[in-house]
């Protein structure tokens, strides 16, 4: 009986160790790298005037766009298709969030109703970066293809 034992517990020894292989080495799978390439903070963008007010919120690869000021649900959801976010990843991987809001306005018509003010929001691994105030539609340069492809989301007229 003694020997019966010895041998029981020599086998679940040998189980349990190749159990413990297989979860070691399940990891070394294989990741895609295109996954993590292409997810995007969550990105605002509003513009407003007396008359006028757009927000576009980017979260999740979905877009929500409003033109009412009092709409807490910021709209309606719509799923951005995979080229649309990768061509949005590509453009605010070439904008240096740290340096967001030291980008100059190349006009100032907001001064004078001429355009609404517009002001872009980056909210990136807990920490939210803002650009100054801007006109909407002309945005800084170093955010000009990234603005523009948010803004293409906006309702049209």
């Amino acid at each position: 009986m003694k020997k019966f034992s010895l041998l029981l517990s020599v086998v679940f020894a040998i189980i349990g160790c190749n159990c413990q292989k297989k979860i070691v080495e399940e990891p070394k799978k294989e990741t895609t790298s295109n996954v993590k390439e292409y997810n995007l903070p969550k990105i605002e963008y509003v513009a407003n005037t007396r008359g006028f007010y757009e927000k576009i919120t980017i979260e999740n690869q979905s877009v929500w766009v409003t033109n009412n000021r009092e709409d807490k649900t910021n709209g309606e959801e719509t799923k951005i298709p995979d080229d649309v976010n990768k061509e949005l990843s590509s453009y605010l991987n070439s904008v240096n969030l740290d340096k967001l809001a030291t980008y100059k306005d190349p006009t100032q018509k907001r001064f004078y109703d001429g355009a609404a003010i517009a002001n872009l929001k980056i909210i990136s691994n807990g920490k939210e970066y803002q650009t100054v105030d801007f006109d909407h539609g002309n945005p800084p340069l170093e955010i000009q293809n990234l603005v523009n492809k948010i803004t293409s989301f906006g309702t049209k007229r």
